[in-house]
Order: C-alpha cells, then sequence, then structure tokens
C-alpha cells in the first residue's frame, strides 16, 4: 500500500487537566522559565525527534503542528455553529453533545451511553457557563494571563484540544481515513470528541480502524510523576536513574515492548528487560552466525513456510508477540545448525 502517515504535534491547546479549565501546559512552563512557549514546543518536539530516531522509528509523510493550522480550526467550528451542533457563550465555543447525540451516537467508540454520563455528573460541574457538563471547548476565551490566543470571530482565545486533530487529519487525510492511532487514555473523551466534530462537519464517521495502544506501568505500578514512579527514555538509555540496575540500549527496549501485544499493558522492570536484552542478543548472535554456517543437501526447516507465518503474525493485528516466538524457532534452528545437527540447502541461507 502506499502510506501517508500523519503526526501531529499538538503545540497549543492543552490545559492543565486536558479539559476545560485552566492553564494551558506550554505556557505553564514557559513563565516558569521566563522562555518563550514556543521554545517550550520546541525542545519536545527536538528531544521527541531524537528518542524515536533511537528507536529507528519511520518518520511522518507530514508533522503538522496545532498552532500552524488555527484557520483551519476556526472554520471548524464556524461549521459546526452552522449544523447546530456549537454554541458560543461570552466569548467561548462548546460543542453541544445533547443535540449531537439526538441525530448521531455520542460515545459509540468508548461504549459509553450519554444517559449514564449525565446520571455520574456531579452538580458542581453544572455551574459552568456550558449548556451540559458533557460538552466540550471548541473554542476558549482567553484570560488576560494565558500567553498563547490567536484572534477568532468570538474572542481572542485558543483552540479546544479535540478541534486541532480533527483539523489536521481533515486537511491531510480528507474526511475518510483508514487507520486513527493513539493511546488507550484517549479513546475517552478525546477521540470520542473527534469522531463528534468530524460527524457533525462532515456528515460521516471519520476513520475505519482505531487502533489504540495500552499503558505502560513500572514495577507493577502506574507510572506518575508525582509519586516517582517514572522513567524517561533518556534515563533508560543512559542508566541514570534509580530505578534499573543498568543501561538498556533502544534496540533492547524496543524489542522488549514488541514482547506484548500492544493492545496489551506492558510492565516494565529490571528483570523482564534482563531477560529480554538476553534473548535479543540470543537471536542477533544466530542472525550473525548464518554467514559462516556451510550449506548441506538437505533442509529440515521450511523457510517459505516460516516466513509467511511471520507476516501473517503481523496481519493479525501487529502481533508482534507471535512474531517474536517464530523468530526465535529460527534462532533455535540455526543454533542446531551451528551445532551440526541439521542441514539446510544454499537457497535458504
Amino acid at each position: 500500500y502506499k502510506v501517508r502517515y500523519v503526526r501531529n504535534i499538538t503545540d497549543a491547546g492543552h490545559l492543565e487537566n486536558d479539559d476545560d479549565t485552566g492553564d494551558d501546559k506550554i505556557a505553564q512552563k514557559a513563565r516558569l522559565e521566563n522562555i518563550e512557549p514556543m521554545e517550550v514546543a520546541q525542545r519536545y518536539t527536538v528531544d521527541f525527534h531524537d528518542t524515536m530516531s533511537k528507536f529507528n522509528a519511520l518518520s511522518p509523510s507530514i508533522e503538522p503542528t496545532a498552532t500552524g493550522h488555527i484557520i483551519e480550526q476556526i472554520e471548524i467550528v464556524e461549521k459546526i455553529i452552522s449544523e447546530g451542533y456549537g454554541y458560543e457563550k461570552n466569548g467561548s465555543v462548546y460543542f453541544d453533545v445533547k443535540k449531537f447525540n439526538e441525530d448521531h451516537e455520542y460515545g459509540k467508540l468508548s461504549g459509553r451511553k450519554l444517559e449514564d454520563m449525565i446520571t455520574n455528573t456531579r452538580e458542581l460541574a453544572a455551574q459552568s457557563e456550558k449548556k451540559n457538563p458533557q460538552d466540550f471547548a471548541l473554542w476558549k476565551k482567553a484570560e488576560p494571563k494565558h500567553i498563547m490566543k490567536w484572534s477568532s470571530p468570538w474572542s481572542e482565545g485558543f483552540p479546544g484540544w479535540h478541534l486541532e486533530c480533527t483539523a489536521m487529519s481533515t486537511k491531510y487525510l480528507g474526511k475518510e481515513f483508514d487507520i486513527h492511532g493513539g493511546g488507550m487514555d484517549l479513546k475517552f473523551p478525546h477521540h470520542e470528541c473527534e469522531i463528534a466534530q468530524a460527524e457533525a462537519t462532515n456528515k460521516k464517521s471519520p476513520v475505519h480502524y482505531w487502533m489504540h495502544a495500552n499503558m505502560l506501568t513500572l514495577n507493577g505500578k502506574k507510572m506518575s510523576k508525582s509519586t516517582g514512579n517514572n522513567i524517561l527514555p533518556s534515563e533508560l538509555f543512559s542508566g541514570e536513574n534509580d530505578i534499573l540496575s543498568k543501561a538498556f540500549p533502544a534496540t533492547v527496549a524496543k524489542f522488549f515492548m514488541f514482547q506484548a501485544h500492544y493492545r496489551s499493558i506492558l510492565d516494565f522492570s529490571d528483570g523482564a528487560l534482563v531477560a529480554s536484552e538476553k534473548g535479543y542478543h540470543k537471536m542477533m548472535d544466530s542472525y550473525r552466525s548464518l554467514s559462516s554456517i556451510e550449506a548441506g543437501k538437505e533442509s529440515s526447516f521450511d523457510v517459505a513456510a516460516w516466513r509467511q507465518s511471520c507476516y501473517n503474525a503481523m496481519n493479525d493485528d501487529l502481533n508482534s508477540p507471535i512474531l517474536i516466538a517464530q523468530l526465535f524457532e529460527a534462532t533455535k534452528f540455526i543454533n542446531t545448525l551451528k551445532e551440526g545437527k541439521s542441514n539446510i540447502t544454499k537457497s535458504d541461507l
């Protein structure tokens, strides 16, 4: 397939708790260090690129930024309002979830029902300027202290954090596209809101397949900055941390992560990484030894069938644990060759 891979940089609109209140995370950091917000965004973007490069990950076809698509976001808000699913209040614009749910199904991705959300909502939430607590911001009027803000028909403000993804995916992938990735924690409300925005403006569901990666844990516990139970990629690679016994290269960490399916929870622990490192080196040693193995006349290993089994695993929702198992089957056979217990044809080599 010819693939267009879009990976957006969300450098605007993210508030403290990823809801509709509080200060912008980037602006908060910029104010703390007395630098420009875009310096903060650039620093983390460069660090992200560096980490992805160490993991040998493919670069995207397009990497748009939220701040570079403010006009497109304003146009979507205007369209949502014209369709009757958005309303302005005190310079901010909100998405009317209850109205949308009359014509569509809000919550179909996460399996949540709006009636249950309304029942479980605290009374305090109703004190805001929203019609309903479930409504989410499309555009927020900026407070005087807010650094990152742009002019709009409603106020000087900034876009809601769900809106930017809809604007960029629609622009570069169209009203419908095949695959949308992201963490399991984004399924609700972020991806649910993306669907609602797209259906409100384009009259069709935007994504054919949602691929949600599950969470990483550390030593059996949730990663958390507040408790100190967290580790940065750079600390993993350098060994400069108080959690692991040694440094682990990116290739080993990547191999370790592939041993769990992306939809499963993956627990980082020192013991698991050490075991994975041994397995990785064993596999690579076998691979490197292939060139030194003499070919015999017969083979007890069907290479073509084995190769197809690897493709079958990856075609089954990227089932990397099955793929790893197949790689170790090959490793096992190569080691028997090294010991002279089996033969293999030149073509197989």
